[in-house]
């Protein structure tokens, strides 16, 4: 049976980010205990520090009180790789979804300078580079409309390059052009997800650590030593919501994995000709995706990692040897002049993947149920909006954002297992294969609608 394999011990490696943050904050205190609040939240990622934030900035009178089970920013918020994006999952929902998004960068940013929060944040944009030839037929399909190569730059447009300008902007060896998306901003998660969780502080949010949810009620949280009794209930649990009674099946909790580099000399920098903090990333189907960091090395993560049987979630996952040598791998590819770098921190974590691909958020004001969350990776910008959207719904103010299409008031739940584990590990599978083959026939793989049948795109 697939859940019984028992995964080989990997020590906790520290992320880039943790090493680079700063002294860690204070302790913060356990909830012991009984206590009445007008929302409660569980989980002090970027979703519930979001909503916690604007439910007090909006009203000051409000009680709002946050638990984590481990510290603020401890999930996927404090360990992602650095990207601040209007990209969203779903084609169908991307261009109404793509506006909120891009303001959303501008409001942290905007936040951020508010709060005196520091991050490294830079929007220098997304470089998504067609490196054969069937990455190249798939990326000039997504742009139909794109302007003729002499036509106006619309700023916040995403623009085709030709394999010269994508050159000026990164030289990565073979590349025949690519997609700059101008909305998109590289950032150090932890130093924001820790200024954010001090900042919602200052605005009278409670914020309780060690404090593990049991369960999740209409109008209570049961805590492992406390409870909260609320009006509302704020679910903002991500990757980790499947170990909660009754939600094994509302998200699967899939592992991204990332390398770091030493700091970088000037003089590969040079060599490779990222200047500006650009993101980047190529047209392959099992993803990846780089940032040049503030202090000068090169951030690179990708999926591969496997799920787990059941959803489970380890410190364990965190840490796969073949998955890192991968990265490595596709590192030097893209970067040889980078190829003697000493990698120097190795680290992962669960990502939530909800069945149809598509983020969502939600409140049920006759249950006083709230959850917000789903962004298959791509978070950062994704839980700031959806944090300020249910902000709204609690407050019963109608605003575009309760408009968007991803307010939703139910989930389409996984398949039970094994079917769960088998679709997403074939789906794996199968986006290498692809690569595999398009790499070889340098068009596009003929497994690639399969894959999309199997993701729900």
């Amino acid at each position: 049976m697939p859940g019984r394999r028992r995964p080989a011990a990997a020590a906790a490696v520290p992320s880039l980010w943790l090493d680079t943050a700063g002294p860690a904050p204070a302790p913060r205190p356990r909830l012991l205990g009984r206590l009445t609040a007008d929302v409660a939240i569980v989980g002090a990622g970027f979703t519930g520090l979001w909503t916690a934030y604007h439910l007090r900035r909006d009203d000051p009178t409000l009680r709002v009180a946050v638990v984590e089970r481990e510290t603020a920013g401890f999930g996927a918020s404090g360990r992602n790789g650095g990207w601040c994006s209007a990209l969203f999952p779903v084609q169908s929902m991307a261009p109404a979804m793509r506006g909120p998004l891009a303001d959303t960068i501008d409001d942290i940013d905007a936040v951020c300078r508010a709060e005196g929060i520091d991050c490294d944040l830079a929007k220098d944009g997304f470089l998504e580079l067609a490196t054969t030839p069937a990455q190249l037929t798939r990326l000039r399909a997504t742009l139909p409309d794109a302007p003729a190569p002499d036509a106006p730059a619309v700023d916040s447009a995403p623009r085709w390059l030709d394999a010269d300008q994508a050159a000026r902007l990164v030289r990565v060896p073979g590349a025949l052009g690519g997609i700059l998306d101008p909305q998109c901003a590289a950032l150090h998660p932890l130093k924001l997800v820790r200024g954010l969780a001090a900042a919602a502080q200052r605005h009278g949010v409670e914020l309780f650590e060690r404090s593990p949810a049991e369960r999740i009620e209409p109008g209570r949280v049961v805590l492992t030593d406390g409870e909260i009794r609320a009006g509302v209930v704020v679910r903002a649990t991500e990757g980790y919501t499947p170990a909660l009674p009754g939600l094994r099946r509302d998200l699967a909790p899939v592992y991204s994995l990332i390398i770091a580099t030493e700091p970088l000399p000037q003089s590969v920098w040079a060599d490779i000709g990222w200047d500006r903090r650009v993101t980047l990333s190529d047209g392959r189907r099992l993803l990846i995706y780089a940032q040049r960091s503030a202090d000068g090395r090169i951030v690179l993560g990708g999926r591969g990692a496997p799920y787990h049987f059941g959803s489970r979630t380890s410190p364990a996952f965190d840490s796969s040897p073949a998955v890192f040598e991968r990265l490595r791998r596709t590192l030097v590819t893209l970067f040889p002049a980078a190829a003697n770098a000493r990698i120097t921190h190795r680290w992962g974590g669960p990502l939530g993947v909800p069945r149809d691909w598509t983020p969502g958020v939600c409140f049920a004001p006759d249950t006083g149920l709230a959850w917000a969350g789903g962004y298959v990776g791509d978070g950062v910008a994704a839980a700031a909006l959806a944090g300020r959207t249910l902000a709204d719904l609690i407050r019963g103010q109608r605003s575009p954002r309760t408009n968007l299409p991803w307010v939703v008031d139910h989930r389409r739940p996984w398949e039970p297992e094994p079917a769960r584990w088998l679709g997403i590990n074939a789906g794996r599978l199968l986006a290498a294969a692809a690569d595999t083959r398009e790499n070889r026939t340098g068009r596009p793989s003929r497994l690639g609608p399969a894959l999309d049948h199997l993701t729900g795109h």
